[in-house]
């Protein structure tokens, strides 16, 4: 019976998640044009979204946009800056060159896999020719290219790219070789940076941008929706309205997964959310938990200094833009946009509850995270609220566990729990009752 009631959540699963996929809303590629999904019409709390927006008008914000399967939910434009403003992506225009790779590879112009010297030409780095030939392309996506990154980061002169470690040993997130992908598309693609991206996105997303030169980077601009319209065709695939932009989700999976185990909380220039643990710019520590502790655990996120940001969670249809200046003077590299891009989270998380009690929420909608899930014999609940009462029924509402936390995270251990569904419960005094399916396997 265990089985079969297993089988039949499967199932369900499967399907809900088919048919979710179809609901996504792209916009018409050629129009100013954008369909709308309110917050009420969510069950969101409007009133909460006041302190998201007077938290980020305080944080030195230009624009920000929140989407919901494609439909905009919110879109504010903070003192002159309106919709159609040009805004730089910083280090967030990563991800589009991680697209570009990906996109070159499946068009059989390079493979990830080969040497960097096959598209640069010999003698891109002060190293030996064996050191130099040991670095892959997929080094530079990831991060691990085993060359010095002390001193200028950014310089990709061959002086400034000396031998440190092998590759795939050594974390380090270090400019240099990553700016020189561009080079790789270029020297793969025949085209310019420009030209292959036109090419590759505008016609069939209508997405628009410029890379212009600064100091030794590209940096790429664009208008903020222009940076929405990337999040969309990340979640779903790579997929635009039915047309395929690039089909390889085998890459698209790698991009958004993690790379290497040093720091499994980077892809291929994707920032991941729910790992173990995570790293830094210009760090050799590594902070234990997830990058993002109040988003949820799937999260995808680009990152560029002085808080650019595009996070993007599959599970609630969620695409988030934040353009703007540094929300610290003293401060304008990615460590900011990951504290940014957590407390926008966190508000968020606020606005997406009812402001009145309910009796029982869409699983989709919840507000909290569980995981693992199937699990065995723990859940771990991560809330955005204190001071609530957790409960697990069996599929016939016989309550088996319940508790109640003062924190926002809680640990619920060695639930020895027969094979089969539940029910989990959080109730809340203000923002009432969320509940959900768990899936206990032997």
């Amino acid at each position: 019976m265990a089985r079969i009631i297993l089988f039949a959540f499967l199932f369900i699963f499967f399907q809900f998640s088919f048919c979710y996929s179809q609901n996504l809303y792209f916009p018409p590629i050629s129009s100013n044009v954008w369909e709308t999904a309110s917050p009420n019409s969510l069950g969101w709390c409007e009133k909460n979204l006041d302190s998201l927006k007077n938290y980020l008008s305080s944080q030195n914000t230009k624009a920000f946009i929140v989407l919901k399967d494609g439909k905009i939910v919110v879109e504010w434009y903070f003192g002159t800056f309106t919709t159609d403003n040009n805004w730089y992506w910083a280090s967030a225009g990563k991800t589009i060159t991680s697209f570009l790779i990906g996109k070159a590879q499946e068009d059989g112009l390079l493979s990830i896999n080969h040497k960097t010297s096959q598209y640069l030409g010999a003698g891109w780095t002060s190293c030996t020719t064996a050191q130099e030939n040991a670095i892959t392309i997929k080094n530079q996506l990831s991060m691990n290219s085993g060359l010095n990154d002390a001193g200028d980061s950014f310089c990709t002169l061959p002086s400034c790219l000396t031998y440190l470690t092998p590759p795939n040993t050594r974390w380090a997130y270090h400019n240099a070789p990553y700016t020189l992908l561009d080079g790789v598309i270029e020297g793969a693609t025949g085209q310019t940076l420009q030209a292959y991206t036109t090419s590759t996105l505008q016609s069939k997303t209508g997405i628009t941008g410029l890379w212009i030169k600064s100091g030794y980077n590209n940096v790429f601009y664009s208008k903020p929706r222009m940076m929405a319209r990337f999040g969309i065709l990340m979640q779903n695939n790579g997929i635009w309205n039915g047309q395929t932009v690039m089909g390889d989700l085998n890459y698209l999976n790698q991009a958004r997964n993690s790379s290497q185990t040093i720091n499994p909380s980077y892809g291929y220039l994707w920032w991941l959310n729910g790992k173990s643990s995570f790293m830094v710019p210009q760090s050799q520590l590594v902070f234990q938990g997830p990058l993002f502790p109040d988003a949820p655990t799937d999260t995808y996120t680009a990152l560029g200094k002085n808080g650019q940001i595009l996070s993007i969670s599959p599970s609630t249809g969620l695409i988030i833009v934040r353009m703007g200046d540094s929300p610290s003077s003293n401060n304008d590299d990615e460590l900011v946009s990951i504290s940014l891009g957590n407390d926008i989270w966190k508000k968020l998380n606020l606005a997406r509850v009812s402001c009145t009690p309910t009796a029982l929420n869409n699983p989709k909608e919840m507000p909290f995270k569980i995981y693992p899930n199937p699990t065995k014999n723990i859940i771990h609940l991560e809330s955005p609220f204190n001071d609530f009462e957790w409960e697990i029924k069996n599929i016939t509402g016989q309550t088996l566990r319940k508790g109640k936390s003062i924190s926002a995270k809680v640990s619920l251990e060695n639930l020895n729990l027969a094979q089969g569904v539940y029910l989990l419960s959080v109730q809340h005094l203000i923002y009432g009752i969320f509940t959900t399916k768990i899936l206990v396997e032997n």
